[in-house]
């Protein structure tokens, strides 16, 4: 099979008009984010004008895709690739006048409180997230009743013991932030920040990453071999939806933001106890 012939599927209609070429070369990471996208897409109430942040959103290919599907306001937002970079390929595609780009971690965030109809994150969310207070960060960004979803590559079910042998000569450090679906929505609800909506995983999900991966690197003999080994018994797609809740208030005091300092006024005292 083609390479071409690999990005046409059924299960992601939308994502299937989009030219070849152009998902491959805007590709950002080990998942097809046009597809990841447009699964979480179907559990999110996406209308025109809605103001929506695109976190770790690599080359924006799922910033225009969304601007594209939707017709929301995008702010494509990522730290490991150039916003110089990215505004090109938006005005390649003809959505700037409704995809913004802008270089920032995740942890630090330029954004006023409230300012988001809906936040999603496609295939970078356990790379930050895991913090059990970052949730209570990133909610702070989206206004009450509007939904969080993630949706990336992961764990269908969580590994307590010693990496199976078949995975081993894949698994690398970062692959400890990957849980899953059931984790996901524990780690979550248990903050009572939000009301999870949804955590679920990709049927086959699978033999989507294992099409992908064969499109996208075909000579990765080693991450073909484990998803192949694997055959759905660890590896595939996770997807979690929750929405925020509007009576819960959240704490500044344990937001992971470097740059952020509390508002404080000096007050002058002696310094010592006679003078």
């Amino acid at each position: 099979m083609s390479p071409n012939n690999r990005l046409i599927s059924e299960r992601f209609p939308r994502s299937s008009l989009y030219h070849p070429d152009w998902v491959l070369a805007n590709a950002s990471g080990g998942a097809n984010a046009l597809w990841l996208v447009e699964w979480l897409s179907t559990a999110l109430d996406l209308r025109p004008g809605m103001r929506v942040l695109d976190l770790g959103c690599g080359r924006a290919s799922t910033s225009v895709f969304l601007r594209r599907e939707f017709g929301v306001e995008v702010w494509a937002t990522d730290l490991w690739f150039s916003a110089a970079e990215n505004i090109q390929r938006i005005r390649d595609a003809g959505v700037q006048d409704g995809v913004f780009p802008l270089h920032a971690d995740a942890r630090s965030l330029p954004f006023a409180p409230e300012f988001f109809d809906a936040i999603v994150c496609i295939d970078s969310f356990p790379y930050f997230g895991t913090d059990d207070l970052y949730l209570n960060y990133l909610a702070h960004f989206v206004k009450p009743g509007g939904p969080i979803g993630v949706a990336g590559a992961s764990v269908v079910q969580d590994i307590d013991g010693p990496v199976p042998e078949h995975l081993q000569k894949w698994w690398s450090q970062d692959c400890w932030a990957f849980h899953s679906a059931a984790w996901w929505r524990r780690h979550w609800e248990r903050t009572g920040i939000v009301e999870v909506e949804l955590a679920d995983t990709m049927p086959d999900g699978w033999q989507v990453w294992l099409d992908w991966h064969k499109a996208v690197a075909p000579d990765n003999a080693t991450e073909i071999a484990a998803l192949e080994a694997d055959g759905g018994r660890y590896l595939g797609y996770v997807r979690v939806v929750g929405r925020r809740r509007g009576e819960v208030t959240l704490e500044e005091y344990c937001w992971p933001d470097t740059l952020r300092a509390f508002p404080a006024e000096y007050t002058k005292k002696p310094l010592l106890r006679w003078t």
